[in-house]
């Protein structure tokens, strides 16, 4: 998928001057969504923060990641604090770390209170497929695409933690010597909701609870899937009510292709949203193509998400 793309440093990127502080505060009413109501947020942002070069959506991403990963730590509930602040990467640092460039970086630091881990797992916390979670719950790659992401940023990711003590997970970005972009947020009361029922089938924990959050916000209902096979079932007991599948393409047990395969035998005409990482034109999106269906490239923003639903149900 997308995300082992982005593991594997080929995922394509549309890097722009930004500043970090704007792709937080960008995030921070949909973060506290996700975190609920037993995790306080709390945001300290740098007054002077230098900006980097970085893509949007992919540092979207990482961000979003980090505070689903510590959310997850944290089932009692707890504290998430997100801080940026302007650091020098000394020689120093760069004993321990010689493949650092040394200079100036943004640093964006996501700390919880969380139940922390040890040497051995911080140690393995970046590899793909490396999970604390329960068999089935999530499929591990979180860490890995957050690690992919940022070096291919030239940036650098570390972890600080402590078994029972939290962690912290700070991100240092190269800074860019010229001035920020502002990052204009989608007017999203300009774009049209409805009332109708979705099923929304997608492996990753965390892509889907934020469409899931995004989509609600737009009046839907949303009935959610694991991965195709977890899908087919919920269509089989909801098919009357369901007016649109959300469909990842690559899924565990039964990928969106073949999903979309056996709902529409039940329900021909079913309207469909296929959505992956791969971008058009791979072997993974050739029947999209030929079958001209609509189409969303992950990484997306909220407005994408928004507007292609709508576009699709009204097709």
């Amino acid at each position: 998928t997308g995300q082992l793309l982005a593991f594997s440093r080929r995922q394509v990127i549309d890097p722009k001057i930004v500043n970090p502080n704007n792709i937080i505060t960008n995030l921070e009413k949909m973060l506290k969504r996700l975190l609920g109501a037993d995790i306080a947020l709390q945001i300290s942002l740098a007054k002077n923060l230098s900006p980097v070069m970085a893509d949007k959506g992919q540092m979207g991403q990482v961000i979003m990641n980090l505070c689903v990963n510590a959310r997850d730590a944290m089932p009692e509930g707890g504290q998430l604090i997100i801080e940026t602040m302007n650091t020098q990467l000394d020689e120093t640092y760069r004993i321990s770390h010689p493949w650092a460039g040394p200079g100036s970086y943004a640093m964006i630091s996501i700390t919880d209170t969380g139940m922390g881990m040890d040497e051995e797992t911080q140690a393995r916390i970046f590899e793909p497929f490396f999970t604390t979670k329960e068999l089935g719950k999530g499929t591990g790659l979180g860490l890995a695409v957050v690690y992919g992401i940022v070096k291919q940023h030239n940036g650098l990711i570390h972890v600080y933690s402590q078994k029972g003590h939290g962690t912290t997970f700070k991100i240092y970005l190269p800074a860019f010597s010229g001035q920020a972009e502002a990052i204009t947020t989608p007017k999203l009361a300009e774009l049209r909701g409805g009332n109708e029922t979705i099923l929304l089938a997608e492996d990753n924990d965390m892509l889907r609870e934020m469409a899931e959050t995004i989509l609600k916000k737009f009046g839907y209902t949303i009935l959610t899937a694991k991965n195709g096979d977890e899908a087919i079932q919920i269509f089989n007991a909801n098919s009357d009510k369901i007016s649109l599948a959300i469909l990842d393409i690559v899924m565990p047990v039964c990928g969106g292709e073949e999903a979309y395969a056996r709902m529409s035998a039940i329900k021909p005409g079913l309207k469909v949203l296929f959505v992956t990482g791969y971008s058009a034109g791979t072997h993974h999106t050739d029947f999209i193509s030929k079958e001209r269906h609509p189409f969303l490239q992950k990484p997306f923003s909220q407005e994408d998400l928004a507007r292609k639903v709508r576009e699709a149900l009204d097709s």
